[in-house]
C-alpha cells in the first residue's frame, strides 16, 4: 500500500528519533490514510485519502 493521499497528496516525511541521551537516529512518519469510496466529479472513486481530508470529501 502506497500510503500518499490521492486528495492532498500528502505522503512520509522523515525526522529523528530522540532518545533520553539526545542521540539522534533517522525515522519516517507515515501518513495517516484510510481507503475510503468517494465522489469525484459525478463517479464514485475508492482511493487512499488522509484523515484530514477525510472530513471535507463527499461520501459515496
Amino acid at each position: 500500500m502506497s500510503r500518499v493521499c490521492s486528495v492532498c497528496g500528502k505522503g512520509q516525511t522523515t525526522g529523528n528519533n530522540v532518545s533520553h541521551s539526545k542521540r539522534r537516529t533517522r525515522r519516517t512518519f507515515k501518513a495517516n490514510v484510510q481507503k475510503v469510496s468517494y465522489v469525484s466529479e459525478g463517479k464514485v472513486v475508492n482511493d487512499y485519502v488522509c484523515t484530514r481530508c477525510l472530513k471535507s470529501v463527499e461520501r459515496a
